[in-house]
């Protein structure tokens, strides 16, 4: 008597996400671990400091292989969860959200691997964050986007909530998507953040807002409630292993 195969179930988008982000958020523990470690060592004290290097990350995604460089002295130059999974996201739903010749804006765009996923997936892409960080930025976004995308990407500094409307005049720019990833963490500038998201997603407007983010703080949690009475926000995709989830907005009257 023959027994059939049992048949392979196949994985969802999220769980597809969420493997990719846990694969990447142990490489990058461990990174940290090890260079906090020779910290330690060299100075022989209980806070560690944390010394500038250069590190190398590989992904693929829209049908290339992308090589990020990060560093650890900043935060905007380190890759996060949330920006892995919006990537993913994008790739995942390109019927849904068609980038293809949109006008796309990243705000705290870092080492600039949603800015490139959004490249090649065909869109014409600002990349802003703040001056310091543009040169990396910049080195990534070349090294992955030159000769793959139909349009070179752009960018430029912007601070939040600062000199919006004489930089970025809403009469003068105009967005299909604005997106952000891990742009939320325990700082003091979550009011220019959500001031700088207003700014570029107005009521009336077709500008859509996709925000990805990590919960690690309280700041979050209150950051996310004002962000939800701010916008007509739905829940595209939640990560429960990783506390990622991904938003759409668009403006409230």
């Amino acid at each position: 008597m023959e027994v059939e195969p049992e048949m392979k179930k196949e994985p969802s988008v999220n769980q597809e996400v969420e493997l990719d982000v846990t694969k990447h958020n142990k490489q990058a523990m461990k990174k940290q671990n090890m260079v906090i470690a020779e910290g330690l060592d060299k100075r022989n004290i209980q806070e560690p400091r944390i010394y500038y290097a250069l590190q190398e990350e590989s992904f693929y995604f829209a049908g290339h292989h992308i090589s990020i460089r990060e560093s650890i002295d900043t935060c905007g130059a380190l890759i996060s969860p949330g920006a892995v999974a919006l990537c993913q996201f994008l790739e995942n739903n390109q019927q849904e959200v068609n980038l293809k010749d949109k006008a796309v804006l990243e705000i705290g765009a870092g080492t600039g691997i949603l800015s490139i996923v959004a490249c090649l997936l065909g869109a014409w892409v600002t990349a802003t964050d703040l001056p310091d960080i543009l040169p990396n930025l910049t080195f990534n976004l070349m090294r992955n986007t030159k000769g793959h995308s139909r349009y070179t990407p752009q960018v430029t500094a912007l601070t939040w909530g600062q000199a919006l409307e004489r930089d970025f005049s809403y009469s003068s720019y105009h967005y299909d998507y604005v997106l952000a990833a891990e742009v939320v963490y325990h700082h003091e500038c979550l009011d220019k953040l959500l001031e700088t998201m207003r700014h570029f997603c107005r009521p009336g407007s077709q500008t859509i807002l996709l925000w990805a983010n990590k919960i690690r703080f309280q700041s979050d949690v209150k950051f996310t409630e004002c962000f939800k009475s701010s916008f007509n926000t739905t829940l595209l995709s939640e990560l429960p292993q990783q506390e990622v989830r991904i938003y759409k907005a668009t403006g409230k009257e």
